[in-house]
């Protein structure tokens, strides 16, 4: 993977022109027609992070690649990116027609109670795609036709309209899962393991080969956190109902499924960057989790 996709490098690839106001005070947002934006001779979209956050309304067949994970859908799709998750879209039919919008996080900085992170499409592990019926799909589309008529408008509160619209959507895809799923309690316990989530996921992704990632033990999280190492093993147990250690393993074995699949890094290289000294280390370590070698594994992929 190459370095992420910023705004500017956006807008050149779409539509070879900068916005004049790309580096203002309130932070970039802008909205689009799906079919619009595919311009004759334009480059496909590369697995990669972007530097922004992107809401995409799509129709048709689709096969969404996110982190490891890979989303097939045909028909209507609410879809969250984020910058901290590597992602491409591939289109499986002639249909290119929806809405997306896209903005910095300072467009919302001080503006969402607990920052955008802490939504669950945003999370680590969280769901970023809703499958909408026809009848829900009419109803975010309105909404995104309220987000052109506004930036196309002169108003002079303008923005504050468009983040109320964005979070509109964000609530609608919210309502379609369980209330219950969606917020942690307050605890002491829910607070370290939140913690210790954003230190784990605050390593990735891999984006070079020269990277390493380096707190690989629960010893190595509890000393940054200044708790017992037994104290954070409890709150992570309760919280998650499992281990700290199958949490980084996890994590290890996602970030090295998407390395595999995406880059052309050999295993020993991966290897290393996931913090094995040996290259025989991790082929057992990912044999253990997967019951595939990594090679086997990049050839199945």
């Amino acid at each position: 993977m190459s370095k992420p996709e910023t705004l500017e490098d956006f807008y050149q690839h779409k539509f070879n022109y900068l916005p004049a106001n790309l580096q203002g005070d309130i932070g970039h947002f802008n909205v689009f027609k799906t079919e619009d934006c595919y311009l004759p001779g334009a480059k496909p979209i590369t697995y990669n992070r972007r530097d922004y956050y992107k809401i995409a309304l799509i129709q048709g067949h689709n096969r969404y690649h996110y982190a490891d994970k890979s989303i097939e859908v045909d028909g209507c799709t609410l879809i969250f990116f984020n910058p901290q998750v590597p992602y491409t879209v591939e289109t499986l039919s002639d249909v290119r027609k929806g809405y997306f919008c896209i903005f910095s996080k300072s467009f919302f900085t001080d503006r969402i109670r607990g920052g955008l992170n802490d939504l669950p499409m945003y999370m680590p592990g969280g769901r970023p795609a809703y499958i909408l019926n026809e009848r829900q799909y009419q109803q975010v589309s309105q909404i995104f036709d309220r987000m052109l008529e506004e930036i196309a408008s002169d108003y002079a509160f303008k923005y504050d309209l468009l983040r109320n619209y964005v979070t509109e959507v964000t609530h609608f895809a919210l309502k379609t899962q369980p209330t219950e799923n969606l917020f942690q309690h307050p605890d002491a316990k829910s607070r370290i393991t939140a913690v210790f989530t954003e230190l784990l996921e605050r390593q990735f992704p891999i984006e070079s080969p020269s990277q390493r990632f380096t707190m690989r033990s629960a010893k190595d999280f509890a000393e940054q956190l200044a708790v017992h190492v037994n104290h954070l093993n409890r709150a992570i147990k309760e919280t998650t109902g499992k281990t700290t250690t199958d949490l980084i393993a996890a994590r290890i074995v996602a970030e090295a499924k998407s390395l595999l699949r995406h880059t052309d890094w050999n295993v020993s290289e991966i290897g290393y960057s996931l913090g094995f000294e040996e290259p025989a280390h991790f082929n057992n370590f990912f044999k253990k989790q997967t019951q595939f070698t990594p090679s086997r594994f990049r050839v199945a992929a």
